[in-house]
């Protein structure tokens, strides 16, 4: 049977999944802007949920200053790309098991 206390609290709302699974999507960083252009999301729920994943430890920024304006990049951490795959596991039990 399915352990369902296995899916991570943190990853499973909707705009932290979203954000995980674009970060997981490709290797380089991806801007701030880009992130909340590609979800629609408001700069003020794009940062709570950035930072509740940096607060796990999911979630790098690096922030770029030099000509022009400032930039924050976001990518994952080996923690963050580990606690996906995992999360990612566990639903595919779970489709399994409805199939």
């Amino acid at each position: 049977m399915i352990d369902f206390s296995k899916l991570d609290k943190t990853i499973h709302e909707k705009g932290r999944l979203s954000i995980m699974t674009l970060l997981a999507s490709r290797a380089d960083a991806w801007p701030f802007q880009d992130l909340k252009s590609e979800l629609s999301m408001s700069d003020g729920n794009l940062i709570t949920h950035l930072r509740s994943l940096g607060n796990a430890n999911y979630v790098e920024s690096i922030k770029l200053t030099g000509e022009g304006r400032p930039q924050t990049l976001y990518s994952l951490t080996s923690v963050g790309r580990k606690a996906f795959e995992d999360y990612l596991a566990i639903l595919e039990q779970i489709l399994d098991l409805g199939k």
